[in-house]
C-alpha cells in the first residue's frame, strides 16, 4: 500500500508561538508532527514575520529554537495575499486575520490551523473559502482519525 499523502496544513501565528511557546498541548504536537516530517506546514510571509515578532517580543530565549527550526525543517512560505484580496476577505474577517484567510485561500491547505476564535465566529467564512478551518485541537482529532482509516 503506498503511504498516505502527507497533509498541507496551514499555520496561523497564534499555532506557531503557542508550540514553540509549550512542549506541551495540541500547537506543540502539530509542529512536532511537521519537524517529524509527517505534515506540510505552510504560512505565508506576513505570518512568518509576526511569529518572529511576537517571539522576540514576549519570548525572546525561543528567538534561537525558532530559527534553528526553520532553517532545518523550512516550512513552505505562501506569498503575501494581494490588498484587493485582503480586502475581499475583510467583508468576514477584521484586520490581519483577513490577509491570514486570503493568503490561505490562495495557498490552497488542507487545513488552516488557527486559534483565532475570529474564525469560527461566522460559519459563513469556512463555507465562503472553501477551506477546513480547525482549532490545534481539531486538527488533531482528524489527525487521529486519518491515522486510524489508513
Amino acid at each position: 500500500m503506498p503511504p498516505k499523502p502527507r497533509p498541507r496544513v496551514f499555520l496561523d501565528a497564534n499555532v506557531v508561538f503557542s508550540g514553540m511557546y509549550s512542549p506541551e498541548g495540541a500547537p506543540a504536537i502539530i509542529l512536532k508532527l511537521f519537524v517529524e516530517g509527517r505534515l506540510r506546514a505552510v504560512i505565508s510571509q506576513q505570518v512568518l514575520e509576526e511569529v518572529v515578532r511576537t517571539i522576540g517580543r514576549r519570548l525572546p530565549e525561543a528567538l534561537p529554537s525558532l530559527r534553528k527550526l526553520l532553517l532545518s525543517v523550512p516550512p513552505e512560505v505562501a506569498e503575501d495575499p494581494a490588498p484587493e484580496d485582503i480586502g475581499f476577505w475583510a467583508q468576514l474577517v477584521h484586520g490581519d486575520d483577513a490577509s491570514v484567510l486570503a493568503a490561505a485561500v490562495a495557498a490552497r491547505p488542507d487545513y488552516l490551523v488557527t486559534g483565532d476564535r475570529h474564525f469560527f465566529a461566522n460559519p459563513g467564512i469556512a463555507e465562503k473559502s472553501g477551506l477546513r478551518i480547525v482549532t490545534p485541537a481539531q486538527f488533531l482529532e482528524c489527525w487521529d482519525e486519518d491515522a486510524a482509516v489508513g
